[in-house]
């Protein structure tokens, strides 16, 4: 029952906002800004652990021409 519950008002709720947003200009302009701030997050984010990996492999790799040297 209780999960019932909880549904329906998930779903109430979504239902609700979606609304008010649609109907607001202002809580429009409001999402579009939070998507494109979320996604410039997301972006350099994925930028700096791109970064990261590249270093590894190049590090990994310089590593390894050291030792084909030295041997």
């Amino acid at each position: 029952m209780m999960e019932k519950s909880f549904c329906f008002g998930l779903m109430l709720g979504a239902i609700s906002g979606a609304l008010i947003v649609a109907n607001s200009q202002k809580a429009r302009l409001l999402v579009k800004k939070s998507q494109n701030e979320i996604k410039q997050k997301v972006t350099e984010f994925a930028d700096e652990k791109f970064e990261e990996m590249a270093e590894q492999k190049s590090g990994t790799a310089g590593n390894t021409a050291s030792k084909a040297k030295k041997a």
